[in-house]
């Protein structure tokens, strides 16, 4: 059959965790081995087809959702030193990949990575193409930006060292919202970045929104949606708001009160965001995710992250290999933050040879990773193709959560059974679906994580 929003099924709590890497890193503890060489990570490796992440940890402000590893603003002289320890690890990962590597993506994350004034994104770009053989203009580069910080300069640059993707952090059009969601900005100031990003030429434009946020209603997510379709982004992400502690909004937050409520509401708007945005040309490519039906695709989006390996580089980047994913150490309060950064600053060569934080993987945590990875995508996932790689099937290895799944109405069984497959009521549920097939292991360290 193929499940419906009616169909019945037991009450679950439809926003759990935002599940977008597995396992998260609360699960990430000091690797057992002795500084792993990376040397050794990456011997025996796939390496032709990476992907390139760069973690730039500043931004103007912290919005008061954001649990994400970045800082405000950045003392005289500290993206200097940043930009000289990214070249450091830069050389170290290019030694310890060694001949051979290709990479098939890019992408520059934060943080704010337009927080970097326009001189510091080419020696960015210049790391990435001559420190590590990327070439930035023949391969997908996505790019965040906030509006402030999205100048005609600082695009310029972008335009031309080969961005195939910009996003933009917008959340909300309608001020009071943004203030809400302690967000300093103005619906003017958003539409002056949106023009100079299409003056720059950019082939991609996503735009990201949020609902859930406090006095928000379908009328003013509506007022959101079409500013932003004004625009006709290739691509939209819609976010349901998280309020998660260490935040600023965490630190008002009554986690008591009114919950199921909230719940609800973030469930409507999602809804109502999702078929206004599928009656106007859209596509969903995930829960979070909509293309425009007749785009470009755009650069990191599209990153198999089941199955290529990541070279991630900053303080609060990851490594993906077959057998260890690796990173630096992990906070959201903006003290530690600051300490983790003046740590990697402070880093030489010989220490960026090694790593230091992270998960081993095993054979069961790769399919499971797998699994959660491909099922979140809204196109399903390919029996066959799981089959090929992991010599069983899904459903001799999860028969029971993918069991739970189908009686929630979940599984759309529309593609026969060679395709595994969300229904639309189990793509709103994602963020639920997602932390299900946490592992015993990975949900034992993550609740043993302790907030810093």
């Amino acid at each position: 059959m193929t499940s419906t929003e009616t169909a019945t099924a037991p009450v679950v709590r439809p926003y759990q965790q935002y599940v977008y890497a597995y396992p998260h890193k609360t699960a990430y503890r000091p690797l057992r081995r002795e500084r792993a060489s990376l040397r050794e990570l990456w011997a025996g490796e796939p390496k032709d087809a990476l992907s390139l992440y760069f973690h730039i940890p500043f931004c103007e402000v912290r919005c008061g959702f954001c649990n994400l590893f970045t800082r405000i603003g950045a003392p005289e002289g500290l993206t200097t030193a940043y930009l000289d320890a990214l070249e450091r690890q830069a050389s170290a990962v290019s030694e310890a990949l060694g001949d051979g590597a290709r990479f098939a993506n890019a992408a520059f994350g934060g943080g704010t990575p337009t927080f970097l004034e326009a001189a510091e994104l080419e020696r960015l770009c210049d790391l990435a193409e001559r420190g590590l053989g990327a070439d930035l203009t023949a391969i997908p580069l996505s790019v965040e930006a906030s509006p402030a910080t999205a100048t005609a300069d600082r695009l310029a640059v972008l335009a031309d060292r080969g961005a195939t993707r910009l996003s933009l952090g917008v959340q909300s059009f309608v001020d009071t919202e943004a203030r809400t969601a302690v967000r300093p900005q103005r619906r003017a100031e958003v539409e002056a970045a949106l023009a100079r990003i299409r003056a720059a030429g950019i082939p991609v434009l996503n735009i990201d929104l949020i609902y859930g946020i406090g006095g928000q209603t379908e009328e003013t997510w509506t007022r959101s949606l079409d500013a932003a379709l004004v625009w006709r982004p290739e691509e939209l992400y819609l976010y349901p708001l998280y309020v998660r502690p260490l935040t600023g909004l965490g630190r008002h937050h009554d986690r008591a009160a009114g919950e199921a409520d909230w719940d609800e509401q973030r469930l409507r708007l999602y809804r109502h965001g999702r078929d206004h945005l599928l009656a106007r040309g859209y596509e969903q490519v995930s829960m979070r995710m909509f293309r425009r039906r007749d785009a470009p695709v755009g650069g990191g989006e599209d990153y198999a992250c089941q199955t290529d390996g990541m070279v991630g580089l900053g303080c609060g980047s990851r490594s993906y290999t077959r057998r260890v994913h690796y990173s630096f150490d992990y906070a959201v309060d903006m003290h530690r933050i600051r300490g983790i950064i003046d740590d990697y600053t402070a880093r030489s060569a010989e220490d960026f040879r090694h790593a230091d934080f992270g998960w081993e993987m095993n054979a069961e945590e790769a399919r499971r990773r797998h699994l959660l990875q491909s099922m979140l995508q809204a196109e399903g996932m390919s029996v066959a193709g799981y089959r090929t790689r992991f010599g069983s099937a899904p459903g001799e290895d999860f028969a029971v959560e993918l069991e739970r799944f189908h009686d929630r109405g979940w599984l759309d069984d529309s593609g026969g059974p060679e395709l595994l497959r969300l229904s639309p009521e189990g793509l709103a549920h994602s963020d639920a679906l997602g932390p299900e097939l946490f592992s015993a292991a990975v949900r034992e360290r993550m609740a043993a994580y302790e907030p810093k």
